[in-house]
């Protein structure tokens, strides 16, 4: 039975991470889907009924939509009542934002523009973004009235919101069902539409606010995990010096009612907590005191980790049981940005492996259950050899933990006695 739903049709422009279960979670409620996407094989594979990135449930609801005829994927977008952008917005040179994909995804949807149409924007960009994309549709689309500005009034032809997405890798198809939604428009009416889309499969509280409120609200989020991180980050490095164990420290202290820190890591990675902050230090870089400090010590946070695997290397050879650094092998465990996922967008871990082998004179192994070999063909720079758990521990002096994958906690301990171990994770501790 089709939808009753207004919306009958929808463009979902982006099958990353976060565009494909979206689109997948609009097909299961029988709204007629096509994803766009600029790579040939996503594509391709989808149409397949297949998917190219991992997230639990996800390949059950593409498979499913796409035998149905609900969800297709295609290189352009078509008419349809609704398009949702979910596109990459990186950073350039000098952590300036990179909006070129939105740009580009503007230009994409507009010649199949029509009158009543709403498009959300859901890439997590820097505040104005929402008003930069209208104005580059007004520019293509002269014949259609196109709100333009934060909080405008009067009848518009087309309406325009920014919705980012709130869900966490490995828990995208639950969350994107149950986490709440803050909805911005450009006008009332834009927020209101938007939501009406959203309510077809949303069952938290969907909150509607403007545009520039609503962009500012994800980067806040994502900041305010990143300072706390920071914190963590830091306690890390001082407890190190000091001699303590920083998880039993954090432990202790999270005993109090109004203390929550995070744990420490080798840095932080993935396309939000990394990325978002340098928005809003780029935004106002006078006033974002804390904000571009905390990034600093997490950015910083792998050098210290290549460090530490250094001077341990220095100290096996200071001890005489090995004559070289080319008889010391090096594994490292993990290279995603978090665990028990396939994404490596911004992982510090995969940033230290890669600076463990281009300076360690021996071989260096890495570790990563959730990642083949073909994920890593054609890579110039890839300078360290794909290893499995059992090898690993057998053929490695020094264990390096970076990424707390859940098929590492449960190695024996056993099996670690005798190796040199950098935990930064303390599960090994």
């Amino acid at each position: 039975m089709i939808s009753k739903n207004k919306f009958q049709s929808l463009n979902v422009i982006g099958l990353g991470y976060i565009g494909l279960p979206t689109a997948a979670v609009f097909a299961s409620r029988k709204i007629r889907v096509c994803g766009v996407d600029i790579n040939k094989e996503t594509v391709n594979t989808i149409n397949r009924g297949e998917i190219h990135i991992v997230e639990p449930d996800l390949d059950i609801a593409v498979h499913s939509t796409v035998k149905e005829g609900f969800l297709k994927a295609s290189l352009t977008p078509e008419s349809s009542d609704a398009f949702i952008i979910a596109v990459p917005t990186p950073f350039k040179d000098k952590k300036q934002p990179d909006l070129s994909c939105v740009e580009a995804a503007v230009s994409n949807i507009a010649p199949v523009l029509k009158k009543g149409d709403l498009i959300i924007l859901e890439s997590t960009s820097p505040v104005g973004t929402t008003e930069h994309m209208a104005k580059g549709l007004a520019e293509f689309r002269s014949d259609l009235r196109i709100p333009t500005l934060n909080r405008s009034e009067g009848d518009f032809d087309v309406f325009i919101a920014h919705c980012p997405e709130r869900v966490l890798p490995g828990r995208v198809m639950r969350e994107l069902v149950e986490n709440a939604r803050i909805i911005g428009g450009m006008t009332k009416k834009c927020a209101e539409m938007a939501r009406e889309l959203y309510k077809i499969f949303v069952n938290g509280d969907c909150l509607l606010t403007d545009v520039r409120t609503a962009e500012m609200a994800k980067l806040t989020e994502n900041a305010f995990r990143d300072v706390n991180i920071a914190f963590s980050n830091e306690l890390s490095l001082i407890s190190d010096k000091i001699g303590i164990n920083v998880w039993e420290l954090i432990n202790l202290a999270n005993r109090h009612p109004r203390v929550n820190i995070l744990q420490p890591g080798c840095g932080v990675g993935g396309h939000c907590i990394a990325v978002d902050p340098w928005f809003l230090v780029s935004a106002s870089p006078e006033l974002a005191r804390i904000t571009r400090v905390a990034r600093e010590v997490n950015d910083s946070k792998p050098e210290w980790v290549v460090a530490k695997i250094s001077k341990e290397v220095s100290k096996m050879l200071e001890g005489g049981a090995l004559c070289s650094a080319e008889e010391i092998t090096i594994a490292c465990f993990g290279l995603t940005f978090k665990p028990d996922i396939d994404d490596l967008r911004e992982s510090p871990a995969l940033e230290i492996t890669k600076r463990v082998a281009a300076e360690h004179a021996g071989k260096v192994l890495a570790v990563e259950p959730h990642i083949g070999e073909d994920c890593f063909l054609g890579s110039d720079d890839l300078n360290f050899f794909l290893s499995n758990i059992t090898e690993a521990l057998e053929q490695a002096d020094i264990l390096v933990m970076l990424v707390d994958h859940k098929e590492f906690k449960s190695i024996d301990k056993y099996l670690l006695s005798g190796k040199k171990i950098i935990d930064t994770k303390g599960i090994w501790k």
